[in-house]
């Protein structure tokens, strides 16, 4: 009985709301929406400005030319807003008074892909989206074949360098070269290589403790890389062009062709290694009457080895 009382009363319920929306729509049906009665709202927690109300009060009165609310496909409408590039969701509706709602939430780009020479923006979604001629969004930019089953990946990456004092001060950008990632830093010319885009708050953290304790001291001229993607160590490339750098390299380059080579110099002679069959001769004095001179021992000669 409960249960029949209960659908009983939403029944009333709906039947009474449409005929209230009924009368609504008969008394303002004829009535014309002139733009106080347009109320546009731009809903996201990031400020962005790809459309404006400008272009959502034009779409309105071009949907409906006579500007009656009795003419109004208020569906039709919503799905031409909701196919804007830049909008991520649009709700429209009536009140019974007339006036006409319209809440938009457009697309807050993570980051800015440059792919092919072809920019575009892509959200925290994954979803692609292209760049406007009136308004440019500040956010990072990143370069490189990135696949797009990495977006989500790469906007949570792009997520954590935004949210970390540290990384925002140091990361400026984001590059993809074959399969590796690469961050670029504000700081000198060398890039921080991440490889893919796993354990990426262990590689972040690695790097932290690197400028910490190293780069700090250091002039950031000094390296070309410095790769993180190994695990639990941090290898580094030097930079070329860098002074102190040079000297080093050359240091290293001669070091190398002064490679220790054995050279085995003969004594005299006698081979290193005597033939087969050969044995050294005895050396014999002739007898003296009253004196004799101490016997002498004929040896081997020893072959001399020299480390250049």
């Amino acid at each position: 009985m409960k249960n029949k009382y209960r659908i009983l009363k939403i029944a009333i319920t709906v039947i009474i709301l449409g005929f209230l929306l009924s009368f609504s729509l008969k008394k303002f049906g004829g009535q014309k929406i002139t733009d106080n009665k347009i109320s546009v709202k731009l809903n996201e927690k990031t400020p962005v400005y790809f459309i404006d109300e400008k272009d959502i009060r034009e779409i309105v009165n071009k949907e409906n030319p006579s500007r009656k609310v009795g003419d109004l496909n208020i569906p039709e409408l919503e799905k031409k807003i909701n196919a804007l590039p830049a909008v991520d969701s649009a709700n429209v509706y009536l009140n019974l008074n007339g006036k006409l709602n319209l809440d938009i939430k457009q697309r807050v780009p993570v980051f800015r892909l440059n792919y092919k020479g072809k920019d575009f923006y892509v959200d925290e979604k994954g979803i692609e989206f292209p760049i406007s001629r009136t308004y440019s969004h500040p956010c990072m930019l990143v370069t490189g074949d990135v696949k797009k089953d990495e977006y989500e990946k790469l906007a949570e990456l792009v997520d954590k360098i935004d949210k970390d004092d540290f990384s925002k001060k140091y990361f400026i950008g984001i590059s993809k070269y074959k399969d590796s990632y690469n961050l670029l830093t504000s700081e000198g010319i060398y890039r921080v290589e991440i490889g893919d885009l796993d354990n990426i708050e262990l590689k972040v953290k690695g790097f932290k403790t690197f400028v910490e304790k190293y780069l700090v001291f250091q002039d950031p001229q000094k390296y070309n890389m410095v790769s993180v993607k190994y695990q639990n160590q941090i290898v580094t490339t030097l930079n070329p062009y860098f002074k102190e750098n040079d000297s080093i390299l050359k240091a290293g380059h001669k070091d190398l062709a002064k490679t220790p080579v054995a050279v085995v110099k003969k004594a005299s002679s006698t081979s290193l290694k005597p033939k087969e069959n050969t044995k050294p001769k005895a050396v014999v004095k002739p007898k003296e009457k009253k004196k004799t001179p101490e016997k002498k021992t004929a040896t081997k000669p020893k072959a001399k080895i020299k480390i250049e």
